[in-house]
């Protein structure tokens, strides 16, 4: 992989993907295969939202990778609520790390968070937009159970502020995957994201019932509806706990669909479905580690005596 940011999953090729799953791959057999390549790396973690996996599994990562993290701490301690820019905040955390790990409620944050430093910048959520490492272990997990090849994915869930959708999608033009999105009108794929989708070549449907499609899927990939990005609460009253599935619900399914979902989960998916074969999300999870190492052993690769950022 020859990238100098992780900003979205549109700049991924094929042949990054692969490179990053086949190095996760190997590295969850043998975390130490990196040796000292990132002792004294640090890698700092700024997150302007809330969260639990993406964050520790990136502090897991760099720490199992030899190098160690630097938090900036929630936002209310911060000077970002004395009015600090984001151009200033990344510009002085810069001095700090060898990398940064940004998450912000904004759209386009990390892209532009990027145009201000020079160490490599990962998006970890921006807004409604992207979250490419998510899409990145995604993709692994579903290597491992089915391939990613003459794959048959349905989508469920908030597809209209969903950023691990938008992502996900992004990134399967790059297979043989056909793709049906399963959502409530008003939840539906933005036109945007669609009109790439279809520029890339993608083979899509759109569904409002999953019942349509269920039993042709090889992966189904839940999503939550997420509340906090509604800008009116009625809308979200309108579709919350609309689309549930139940062990009930998979009787209808092949025996091999392989259940997946970003977490955390809501309602969407039941605590039956745990103990089912289909189940992988938490699976899903744990591969954030691997896929992580893999993704900063190549951003941040180099000799860190010898590199830019902290580590000179």
């Amino acid at each position: 992989m020859r990238h100098d940011h992780l900003l979205s999953a549109g700049q991924l090729t094929r042949g990054d993907i692969e490179a990053v799953l086949d190095r996760a791959a190997d590295l969850a057999d043998d975390p130490g295969a990196v040796g000292e390549r990132h002792a004294d790396r640090l890698l700092a973690l700024c997150f302007f939202e809330p969260s639990t996996r993406t964050k520790m599994s990136f502090d897991t990562a760099m720490k199992r990778l030899g190098g160690d993290t630097v938090d900036m701490g929630p936002v209310e301690s911060s000077s970002v609520k004395k009015g600090e820019s984001l151009a200033d905040t990344v510009r002085v955390i810069e001095g700090y790390a060898d990398g940064i790990v940004l998450r912000h409620p904004s759209e386009g944050a990390a892209k532009l968070a990027s145009q201000f430093v020079d160490v490599p910048v990962v998006n970890a959520g921006d807004g409604a937009g992207q979250h490419p490492s998510q899409t990145l272990l995604d993709l692994y997990t579903m290597r491992e159970r089915a391939g990613l090849d003459d794959l048959t994915v349905g989508i469920m869930g908030d597809l209209k502020y969903g950023r691990t959708v938008h992502s996900l999608a992004s990134a399967l033009t790059n297979f043989d995957a056909r793709m049906h999105f399963i959502s409530p009108e008003s939840l539906r794929l933005p036109h945007g994201v669609q009109f790439d989708l279809h520029d890339a070549g993608a083979r899509l449907r759109e569904h409002t019932d999953l019942d349509d499609v269920l039993s042709e899927l090889d992966v189904l990939y839940v999503t939550r509806i997420q509340r906090e990005r509604f800008p009116d609460e009625n809308e979200y009253q309108q579709v919350a706990g609309e689309y549930q599935i139940d062990a009930g619900t998979l009787e209808r399914a092949r025996d091999d669909l392989t259940v997946m979902h970003p977490l955390p989960r809501v309602d969407e998916i039941a605590p039956d479905v745990d103990a089912t074969d289909h189940a992988a999300y938490f699976a899903q999870a744990h591969n954030g580690v691997p896929v992580r190492m893999a993704l900063l052993d190549e951003l941040l690769g180099g000799d860190a005596a010898t590199d830019g950022g902290a580590g000179r």
